[in-house]
């Protein structure tokens, strides 16, 4: 049997681009995490450290010990990194 998705969005208060996101992986049947960095800069230093960027939305799947970080900005690249995630065979990986 298939593992699911792991999704988790990093985001913000007020964050416009964060709202898309999550509303978008609502509307297609995604469940995900939330971790909110509004007033949480080590949170942002994480983010530094994993992927080099301090800003949100950052979006991170992975099923089992395989995962990609999109930070790119906009659906388009998310939408991308989802249909690639869904195809990841972990028996050839690992």
């Amino acid at each position: 049997m298939a593992e699911s998705l792991s999704v988790v969005v990093w985001t913000k208060q007020g964050c416009q681009y964060c709202a898309e996101v999550k509303a978008y992986l609502g509307e297609q049947g995604f469940d995900f995490k939330e971790v909110d960095v509004t007033d949480h800069d080590e949170q942002r230093e994480i983010l530094q450290a994993k992927y080099g960027v301090r800003y949100v939305p950052v979006v991170e799947i992975g099923r089992g010990h395989t995962y990609k970080g999109v930070t790119e900005l906009g659906l388009p690249a998310l939408k991308k990194a989802l249909e690639e995630a869904q195809k990841w065979d972990l028996d050839s990986v690992f």
